[in-house]
């Protein structure tokens, strides 16, 4: 049984006069200070750094700087070191700059509320100021309108009292609390949670629960965990793959030349070598560089602000967009949409009755600000009113559910002029019950359109100097019905369907009634598919079409999330309430706007410097970006790498000596790493952007393993051309063979980069940074072996007729390329 108002002051310690100072310090001391859960203090430099390593091949390329100092192969050891040094840097930095940027769009809050506190018990209570902080269960506070509700409260006494719940509910409407000495179990009219803005009207309460005790707290906990992201399930699925592999390569060799030429001490630093080789190398500091990049250009531009690097990967491979309607594709406040006269027509005159009312309501009462309908009357109207005398307003009460203003009519008479709900109004007009029952049926209809609606009636009363009363509102006229809808966000609409354009399907997860999301999301132009109750399963949806889940408590907000991540999507969520965190934690990427709630812009992984959709999608462009020159990366480095290790496999089994000194293949990684930094500035072809970026393993692993074999090919291709003798001059030497091999890897490396970019379209327009970087690449194979340097590596220059040789080989490969790329975009859905 709930308790009483009596019972609960009673449990509670407390009385309708308030606490002591002394038992408010004690109950402080024993509950703690009313705050929600404080974000995590930001990671030390070092932490940061440290946590970088998580990556995979992260952490494999340390041990393989170790194994190489080991072996004493110091140069190897010293660059991969290096490149692991940097990467960590990079990312530790772009974080770091993150969170100062969040820092400066933090908003401020309330920091104080009005409390009935006594100096002891035999004093009079006295309403002071007191921190929101120092809030206490027992504390008896004062709400009026503008007031942020402080804590928990259980209304004693209310008068008109509204609130906006909003950030907690997703309820767009104000709504109607009022005291009960013995409420319904299920009841919630006689509580005040924290976080609630009050609208209208003024109450006192007694605070029940404090800081993570509230309903707002509870809201934090997160029911269903985030699993691994987009980014984590994409390049850590191959990464995983390729270690394993690369792991192999080592002991591979070194069987390999034990078992046909009996040395394994002379291979061991080559077999070092070769795994290194596999490995890419750069992969850290590509992905961080093209991502801090990515996220430096999305805040200088449009103010968006990316707080976990990966996020901004995952915008780019969204495929789902979940997020909340109210702030977010509306905004914060109802618009007129007509008015309309007994008949169903419009009518002027329902408006202007109705304008006046809000008027005097506003004026006589002394409100602070008017109801958010009254405001939506007073806009839409234009100046009206001023033309009466008003004489007494009787401001909305809950229990009525009527608002009522009196002004002067035509001499010795007033008109009364009374506005509220559909129901109650009629009840109070001179009707017969066949036209009540039709003008309810057409306020009905309004209202399952999802429209709010409002009727306005009048009567014609008698001047008098007694004061009235709500019970004088009777014997009314109807005027008609006024309907509102939510007013729509400036740019929403666009910024769906640029998102939609980009292959985003979108799910509108929303606290309010579902006709009144259907409404918002038709007013936006949008195609309505499925429709249904947080609670409800899930049907299959229409392609191309919005799904709505309208009444959504915050726990279905992140089961609806939960179960499109496993049914394999890649899913967003942009929310701004409290009732938004689990569901931002549950996505794979969080986004919030810069106006959110403090909880809601910790809780993010982006943050919206303005409220405004259309940066979201400069942000999915952004993330696509990024994560375009990520893939074309991996597709270059990673098959040309395979091709390679797979050809020094056959060549110790072949050849009497190692194919390539360690310390060439330290150069050529060397090279070919410097040249790959031009993917971090490339600009991927438009049509690789149309659609969500997703490294799927298994089709990525097949994409590497065909062009890996093509470029093992060439490579035997060119063994093939090398170890022929040629007018009695054999080119088996050593020096000559590994300075061949040098040169056609790094022209083959930097014909890859050209050929194997993402995108549709395998050439055309300008170099750009990656046609400059293939260029020095294919320079430095040609002129580097001819060089001092290339002297000390142990390279010579080539006679000239052998690179007619190469030529023979590396052009067929192009070609093959070609063909292979076309053949495979166009298996591509």
């Amino acid at each position: 049984m709930p308790d009483t108002s009596l019972r609960l002051l009673r449990r509670l310690e407390t009385g309708p006069r308030g606490l002591t100072e002394t038992e408010a310090a004690a109950r402080l001391a024993e509950h703690g200070e009313n705050t929600p859960a404080a974000p995590p203090a930001a990671p030390s430099w070092p932490r940061r750094s440290v946590r970088a390593l998580r990556d995979p091949f992260t952490a494999v390329l340390v041990t393989l700087g170790l194994v190489s100092a080991c072996v004493a192969s110091w140069g190897t050891a010293a660059v991969i070191l290096a490149l692991v040094a940097v990467s960590c840097a990079l990312r530790a930095a772009g974080e770091r700059r993150a969170d100062r940027s969040l820092a400066a769009l933090r908003g401020l809050v309330t920091g104080t509320a009005t409390v009935l506190r006594r100096a002891d018990r035999a004093d009079e209570p006295r309403a002071r100021e007191v921190p929101v902080a120092d809030l206490v269960p027992g504390d008896i506070v004062r709400l009026g309108p503008g007031d942020l509700v402080p804590a928990d409260v259980r209304l004693l006494r209310a008068r008109g009292l509204t609130v906006r719940q909003d950030t907690l509910t997703g309820e767009s409407a104000p709504v109607a609390k009022q005291a009960a000495d013995a409420p319904r179990r299920s009841a919630e009219a006689h509580l005040c949670f924290q976080g609630s803005h009050v609208v209208s009207g003024s109450a006192s309460g007694v605070v029940v629960a404090t800081g993570a005790r509230t309903r707002f707290g509870a809201a934090q906990r997160v029911p269903v965990r985030r699993g691994p992201s987009a980014f984590d399930r994409s390049v850590h699925g191959i990464s995983w793959v390729l270690v394993r592999f690369m792991l192999l390569t080592p002991p591979l060799v070194l069987m390999a030349s034990a078992a046909v030429h009996g040395r394994v001490l002379q291979t061991l630093p080559f077999a070092v070598a070769a795994a290194v080789g596999l490995t890419p190398e750069m992969l850290p500091v590509i992905v961080t560089t093209c991502l801090a990049r990515g996220a430096s250009r999305l805040a200088d531009a449009h103010r968006v602000v990316v707080r976990r690097l990966p996020a901004l990967h995952d915008l780019g491979a969204v495929d789902v967009l979940c997020l909340d309607k109210t702030g977010t594709l509306t905004r914060d406040r109802p618009v007129l949409a007509a008015a309309l006269g007994p008949d169903g027509r419009d009518d002027p005159e329902v408006l202007r009755w109705a304008a006046v009312a809000a008027w005097w309501g506003l004026t006589l009462s002394e409100l602070p600000a008017p109801d958010a309908l009254d405001e939506a009357l007073l806009s839409a109207a234009g100046p009206v009113g001023e033309e009466y005398d008003g004489v007494a307003a009787l401001p909305f009460e809950p229990a009525h559910r009527l608002a009522t203003a009196v002004v002067t009519g035509a001499l010795g008479r007033h008109v009364l002029i009374t506005k509220g709900a559909a129901e109650a109004v009629l009840e109070r007009c001179e009707v017969s019950d066949t036209e009540r029952g039709r003008l309810l049926g057409l306020a009905e209809r309004q209202a399952e359109s999802g429209l709010r609606v409002l009727a306005v009636a009048t009567a014609e009363l008698p001047a008098r100097t007694r004061p009235y009363r709500a019970e004088d509102a009777r014997r009314l006229t109807f005027r008609g019905l006024l309907t509102f809808r939510d007013d729509l966000a400036p740019g929403a609409a666009d910024a769906l369907r640029t998102l939609t354009g980009l292959g985003v399907e979108v799910c509108v997860l929303t606290g309010d009634h579902p006709a009144t999301a259907v409404r918002a999301c038709r007013d936006l132009g949008l195609t309505v598919g499925e429709v249904r109750t947080g609670g409800a399963p899930a049907a299959a949806g229409t392609p191309g079409a919005v799904t709505v889940v309208a009444r959504c408590t915050a726990e279905d907000k992140a089961r609806v999330v939960a179960g499109l991540r496993a049914a394999g999507h890649t899913v967003g969520f942009l929310g701004d309430g409290v009732n938004d965190v689990p569901a931002m934690l549950a996505a794979d990427v969080g986004v919030a706007p810069r106006g959110a709630v403090d909880v809601a812009r910790e809780s993010a992984d982006v943050v919206l410097g303005e409220k405004d959709l259309g940066a979201l999608g400069h942000a999915v462009l952004a993330g696509r970006h990024s994560s375009a020159n990520i893939a074309s990366y991996l597709r270059v480095t990673l098959s040309s790498n395979l091709g390679n290790v797979l050809a020094m496999l056959a060549a110790g089994l072949l050849l009497p000596f190692l194919p390539m000194l360690p310390a060439q293949v330290l150069a050529q990684n060397l090279c070919f790493d410097a040249s790959q930094l031009a993917f971090a500035d490339d600009r991927p072809d438009p049509e690789a952007l149309r659609r969500p970026t997703k490294l799927r393993p298994p089709a990525f692993l097949r994409f590497l393993t065909g062009f890996g074999l093509l470029n093992a090919v060439a490579d035997l291709a060119t063994f093939a051309v090398l170890l022929a003798p040629q007018n009695g001059v054999g080119l088996s030497e050593e020096v000559l063979f590994h300075s061949a091999w040098f040169t056609e890897n790094l022209l083959a490396q930097a014909l890859a980069m050209l050929l194997l970019r993402s995108g549709r379209r395998i050439a055309g327009g300008r170099p750009g940074p990656v046609g400059w970087a293939s260029a020095a690449l294919a320079g430095a194979g040609l002129l580097l072996p001819a060089t001092p340097l290339g002297a000390v590596l142990g390279l010579t220059a080539l006679p000239a007729g052998r690179y007619l040789l190469l030529a023979a080989v590396l052009v067929p490969y192009a070609l093959a390329l070609v063909v292979a790329r076309v053949r495979h975009d166009r298996r591509q859905p």
